[in-house]
């Protein structure tokens, strides 16, 4: 089973832009962590692996470790980590995931919080 793990600032921003709808977009986070390979992939960066899931009209961006994902069968995958780390609409989808690509190329994955 993989561990997901929500960025605070997008949890934040879940809780106040979804309000008493927030338990229903968190429990579709957390189905990744039975089902890992769940998600549209958008591409990668440097070994990482950006995907997003969506809920309504809103995309829900993360990115976890494509070596482990690709090579790996469900039972190895418990020390998985997908992390969750911005969220958009449909208009502004593009400039998002240029956004998580840049911080990833300048900063890597710690470069999220």
């Amino acid at each position: 089973m993989a561990k997901v793990e929500i960025v605070h600032s997008l949890f934040e921003e879940i809780q106040k832009k979804f309000k008493g709808e927030s338990h229903k977009i968190i429990d579709l986070i957390e189905t990744l962590e039975t089902n890992p390979h769940k998600g549209k992939l958008l591409g990668n960066v440097a070994g990482i692996v950006i995907k997003e899931i969506k809920y309504k009209s809103f995309r829900f961006y993360f990115i976890t470790d494509g070596h482990k994902l690709k090579f790996f069968d469900e039972s190895s995958l418990t020390d998985l980590l997908i992390r969750f780390v911005r969220m958009s609409d449909k208009k502004s989808q593009q400039k998002t995931i240029e956004e998580i690509k840049k911080i990833l190329i300048t900063l890597g994955a710690g470069g999220f919080n």
